[in-house]
């Protein structure tokens, strides 16, 4: 709309520097923290040592490379884990709340509607720190009551899950509710009047068409979960994903590993996105 208004050329100038600086502001910090991946020194900063491949694939001290650090390695396995968990429950959940929101009016619908959307807006550390009090909680009630120990009531992975996907699956559920709001339900009317029961109508025409947004929704379900922070170090447990991970070395001082590692998160944060995008095509 805007490019169609007359311009003058000082204008158009303007506006297009505009432009550019607005993607160097977005990108220029990611490329820094790319360079410095290949820094040949200790540290993260100028002036440049030279260039090296040593913090992906050194395994000698001190330039030990991602590929070689076991706690790196043992962390991205503990996040990929704990995503393909988040992002399974919250795609199951959402596909079920998009039907009972577009399809079904009751009573209340309004006030859960509401309840579900409450996540998005409440601080992840707020939300970490309530999930464990409330789970602490019932963990200390049982063990005085009935002498049993919910470990998983306790900090770690199942928390952490259950603490992500509070949250994701909110996301999850506004993504499909998108798609099933454009769907022609007269489709499934078509296939109860062929002799299919709702289920195999539901399973065979409404699903295949909710696909995209299934895929997409757990690809953001899964990146959020990857990268997410707050929520997670009030739940962690012994087993520390990713991010806090990052956050206990970046304590002990800032190398060209965190860089390395924050590459690798990039290009396989671009390389999901690239698939997603390719299949919603397809």
């Amino acid at each position: 709309m805007i490019p169609s208004i007359p311009q003058s050329r000082a204008v158009r100038l303007i506006y297009n520097a505009y432009i550019a600086l607005f993607f160097i502001y977005l990108a220029l910090p990611l490329v820094v923290v790319a360079a410095f991946a290949f820094n040949d020194s200790q540290f993260p900063s100028l002036p440049w040592q030279g260039f090296t491949w040593n913090w992906f694939f050194g395994d000698e001290r001190p330039m030990i490379g991602v590929f070689h650090d076991r706690s790196i390695l043992r962390s991205i396995g503990t996040s990929t884990i704990v995503g393909v968990c988040v992002a399974a429950l919250s795609v199951a959940v959402g596909t079920a709340n998009a039907f009972l929101f577009n399809r079904y009016q009751f009573r209340g619908r309004g006030v859960l509607y509401v309840l579900m959307l409450l996540p998005l807006v409440i601080p992840g550390i707020v939300l970490g720190i309530s999930i464990l009090v409330f789970s602490s909680t019932v963990a200390n009630s049982l063990w005085d009551q009935v002498g049993y120990d919910a470990e998983i009531l306790r900090p770690g992975l199942v928390l952490v899950v259950l603490g992500q996907f509070s949250f994701v699956t909110t996301i999850s559920t506004l993504v499909i509710s998108a798609r099933l709001q454009k769907f022609d339900q007269t489709l499934e009317e078509a296939a109860l009047n062929l002799g299919a029961d709702r289920l195999t109508a539901v399973r065979t025409i409404t699903i295949p068409y909710l696909m995209p947004a299934l895929i997409g929704a757990g690809v953001v379900a899964f990146l959020m979960s990857f990268e997410n922070f707050n929520t997670t170090l009030m739940l962690v447990g012994s087993d520390a994903p990713l991010t806090i991970t990052m956050f206990d070395r970046l304590k002990e001082g800032s190398t060209p590993l965190l860089n390395a590692v924050s590459l690798l998160l990039m290009v396989g944060s671009s390389l999901l996105a690239l698939v997603m995008i390719a299949f919603q095509r397809s």
